[in-house]
């Protein structure tokens, strides 16, 4: 293909992507990386088998056996590894932007030189569970139904049902005592 054809199509594609852009922002008020331009949402989380009104962005990453009830949203730039094992998020849960939530970790087989397994084991996510952005849920953590996660945390042991935890690690926040 000529250099001429080239420019012409890349004129059209840039054409093509500017519209869509313009369309999205119209409809939600964002913009999206290309990815999402292409693609909606819901046939994202759909296309992996995941619960009935569930939307994941293009650009999220999802490795493995991974299972995702309904309703849930998944955020741009996370990465759901299943690889390990098992990986369960229930329903209604808000799993935010550069989540990251593994079911192997590779410590032992690097500082054994290869000598020792990789570890493995399954993570769980309750239902109506908010993971606040940029946190890391390391593998065989169970997070209990309706738990809070702060941002920019590292949950590496579970959290109870109900409970709040943020920072790293995360740690339980205890129940206000205002009266």
């Amino acid at each position: 293909m000529s250099d001429d054809r080239v420019d012409q199509w890349l004129a059209f594609a840039r054409q093509f992507l500017r519209a869509l852009a313009v369309r999205k922002r119209k409809q939600f008020d964002r913009r999206v990386p290309i990815g999402d331009l292409l693609t909606e949402r819901d046939d994202n989380a759909a296309a992996y088998g995941f619960g009935e009104g569930t939307t994941m962005y293009d650009n999220a990453l999802v490795l493995g056996s991974v299972k995702v009830g309904r309703n849930t949203w998944i955020g741009p730039g996370c990465i759901l590894d299943g690889s390990g094992g098992d990986l369960q998020i229930g329903d209604w849960c808000s799993i935010s932007a550069g989540v990251q939530i593994y079911t192997h970790n590779t410590v032992n087989r690097s500082i054994s030189l290869g000598r020792d397994p990789i570890d493995y084991a399954p993570t769980w996510i309750g239902n109506g569970v908010y993971v606040g952005p940029n946190s890391v849920i390391q593998m065989g953590v169970t997070i209990g139904d309706r738990a809070i996660i702060g941002a920019n945390s590292l949950v590496n042991r579970d959290i109870p049902t109900g409970a709040k935890a943020f920072g790293c690690p995360a740690r339980l926040q205890q129940p206000s005592t205002s009266k």
